[in-house]
């Protein structure tokens, strides 16, 4: 019979349940952090990526440079910049600048270890129309605007979980909604129209769910998920094509595109040099619809916070 498994000895087989301190994490590929930085503190984190849909890779990169203005708020901005290549037709003429954001963010309530309630924070974005979008002549490639103001509010949560061999789940819940105004239209764009239109557009209004959920595997190493829905109203196109010459019955622009939804999943690993040095690598795919292909997009991001 074998002898009985000391008290000591038990105890001591059961994982000691890590310490939110001793977790590093660089954050979920497109999940925000509902935290907000101390005064004083900013963060810089660039992205690198390529949206892979048929006969189109867009590569560009986003950046994310926020500063703690005071307790509870932190204040950003988000230059992207990109380059089309395209199947069967000119890629863009060089790196492109995209649409950029300003935003703000503030935090109502802070996680507490024992307590249910997530870290809760209001985001509010504006987004300018800095990036070309019409008058495209014969590089439509050269089109990573919108040439709208697009206003974006958002909750950004979230919270911790320890699991049975105590190692720490991360889990972020978000979600938003986008409104955007009209943009007037000349020539080629991004909204299909050709070298005779002369009109508007006004992009759909968005609304945006995004779960994620990271695995402290080691202190250093940490496995991450995003889950998403978005949902887009019809972008409205109005205008004509400037009649030809002797052209009667100028022809109508049957333009624009209907109502998409999409889900789209995005693994991906992180690996930290410390607390507030790490680097991620995940893929977003997006699978296809019956008005959008599929679009697969890999990226990698440096988190640098001080």
């Amino acid at each position: 019979m074998a002898a009985p498994v000391p008290a000591c000895s038990q105890e001591a087989s059961v994982a000691a349940p890590e310490s939110r301190e001793d977790a590093w994490w660089t954050g979920p590929m497109l999940a925000n952090s509902a935290e907000t930085l101390p005064p004083s503190h900013w963060l810089f984190e660039p992205y690198l990526y390529d949206v892979r849909s048929p006969g189109v890779d867009g590569f560009g990169s986003r950046t994310y440079l926020n500063y703690g203005l005071a307790d509870r708020f932190t204040v950003g901005v988000i230059p992207v910049f990109g380059y089309n290549r395209v199947s069967g037709g000119p890629n863009s003429n060089g790196a492109q600048l995209g649409d950029w954001t300003v935003q703000a963010q503030y935090r109502l309530h802070e996680f507490q270890e024992g307590y249910w309630a997530p870290t809760v924070s209001l985001l509010l974005q504006q987004t300018f129309p800095t990036g070309r979008y019409d008058r495209l002549g014969h590089r439509p490639a050269d089109g990573l605007g919108s040439g709208a103001y697009t206003t974006t509010l958002g909750i950004d949560t979230q919270t911790y979980l320890w699991l049975p061999n105590g190692r720490l789940l991360r889990l972020r819940f978000n979600v938003s909604a986008s409104f955007s105004t009209r943009a007037g239209v000349e020539g080629v764009s991004v909204y299909g129209t050709d070298a005779a239109f002369r009109g508007h557009a006004r992009p759909g209004d968005n609304q945006f769910a995004n779960v994620a959920a990271e695995y402290s595997l080691t202190r250093r190493w940490v496995l991450a998920l995003d889950l998403t829905y978005s949902h887009t109203t019809g972008t409205r196109v109005g205008g004509q094509e400037v009649a030809a010459p002797g052209d009667p019955f100028p022809p109508a622009a049957p333009l624009g595109a209907g109502p998409t939804s999409n889900v789209g999943i995005a693994p991906a690993i992180e690996y930290n040099w410390s607390s507030n040095l790490g680097v991620l690598l995940g893929v977003r795919v997006i699978p296809s619809t019956r008005r959008t292909p599929t679009s697969v997009t890999p990226a990698i991001a440096l988190n640098v916070v001080h």
